[in-house]
């Protein structure tokens, strides 16, 4: 596999790195924060996003898209990482977007696929049901009717869930023979029996939780149940969770290159605290790390555009390592800044509070170490 972006990924990147540093600063990060923005993320720089066509970049020309793949789209990530910007690419573009390319018909994707690219539709997946992450724990239920599927349950932690127009939402399907399986169901918000409420997270971003009372959900709405449906679920979480790896890849590297740069900066017994062995030790230790990481997100994304078959392992392998670290580092450097650290005014607590949220989202480091041990046999 090849780590190395083509000159249109390139071009790609360099426009991501460009656009995000002068429209999404730190500080539009904490206004959004401090104004208690409802859907997190600001609507005007959502449709300059859609017009320099991040929205097309993963999808497959023949659905509208660019084709530009997800070594293109890891950069911009890394650079929303970078930033600590909000958008709601990984909830409707990656997650519901994969799911739709891949689990929905002819006619859904016709339907759907071209207003999510022009951002006419936001969608969102509800999958989780409990603190931790895990979609081998779903008890939504989706009972066949002579009308469609009727869903009940309660979905927690939706991703960028508050102003979506619809939910894909994971449920239990069971068959005559008591079988169960896992379907996948387009979900509008303005259903019978839909209840949308606001949670708020460390971060301040967008998540919700999701209620279903006896939601009827009509059969052209069902993009799928059973394996085919599962199949298209667990590659849309995988390359979900590599491309978190890659947002998390560059909020780590904004942390060490600040705290690199302070401890240049702070002066203590008339030399800067970066003189003294025992920091230069630590920091070292830290870069080898993000060494690493860089190493395991870029084996994921270039796995992601080649179809390689240990997408699950590389992907399971990135996310863990992006948990770990964002745990490892960010302590390293609150503890290296020293008081000013954990003081709310410093720019380094958002980006701290984001990796806390991140190294969760979509399993943390324990489910990964986990998953990879089971994928390998163990």
């Amino acid at each position: 596999m090849s780590f190395l972006l083509n000159e249109e990924q390139r071009q790609f990147s360099d426009s991501a790195q460009e656009f995000l540093k002068a429209k999404s600063p730190l500080s539009l990060q904490r206004q959004l924060r401090d104004t208690q923005s409802a859907i997190g993320f600001e609507p005007s720089m959502w449709q300059e996003v859609i017009d320099l066509g991040w929205t097309a970049a993963v999808f497959p020309e023949s659905e509208g898209g660019l084709a530009v793949g997800y070594k293109g789209m890891g950069a911009v990530f890394e650079a929303i990482g970078r930033n600590v910007a909000a958008l709601p690419l990984v909830s409707s573009i990656v997650l519901s977007g994969e799911i739709i390319l891949h689990a929905g018909n002819s006619s859904q994707k016709k339907i759907w696929l071209p207003s999510l690219i022009s951002g006419q539709q936001r969608l969102a997946l509800a999958i989780d049901e409990q603190g931790r992450h895990d979609p081998s724990k779903i008890q939504t239920t989706a009972i066949k009717t002579a009308e469609g599927w009727v869903l009940n349950g309660e979905k927690w932690f939706v991703i960028d869930g508050l102003g979506a127009s619809c939910f894909v939402v994971v449920a239990k399907v069971v068959a005559a023979d008591h079988a169960t399986s896992l379907g996948l169901f387009l979900v509008g918000k303005a259903l019978t029996g839909v209840e949308i409420r606001p949670t708020r997270l460390a971060d301040s971003r967008n998540y919700a939780q999701l209620n279903l009372s006896n939601v009827l959900v009509t059969e052209d709405m069902c993009l799928g149940v059973g394996s085919m449906a599962e199949t298209a679920l667990s590659q849309a979480l995988d390359i979900a969770r590599t491309c978190l790896a890659a947002e998390g890849l560059g909020l780590l590297k904004e942390a060490f290159d600040r705290t690199n740069a302070y401890l240049k900066e702070r002066v203590q017994f008339d030399v800067p605290i970066g003189s003294f062995q025992a920091l230069q030790h630590r920091m070292a230790r830290l870069y080898t790390d993000l060494q690493m990481l860089e190493s395991c997100v870029r084996s994921a994304l270039s796995a992601i555009d080649s179809g390689h078959e240990d997408l699950p392992l590389l992907a399971s392998l990135a996310k863990a390592r992006t948990s770990d670290l964002c745990e490892k580092l960010m302590n390293e450097a609150i503890q290296l800044h020293g008081g000013i650290g954990v003081t709310d005014e410093f720019d380094l607590g958002l980006i701290v509070k984001r990796a806390r949220v991140l190294q969760q989202s979509l399993g943390d480091g324990l489910f990964h170490r986990n998953r990879y041990a089971c994928l390998k046999g163990f």
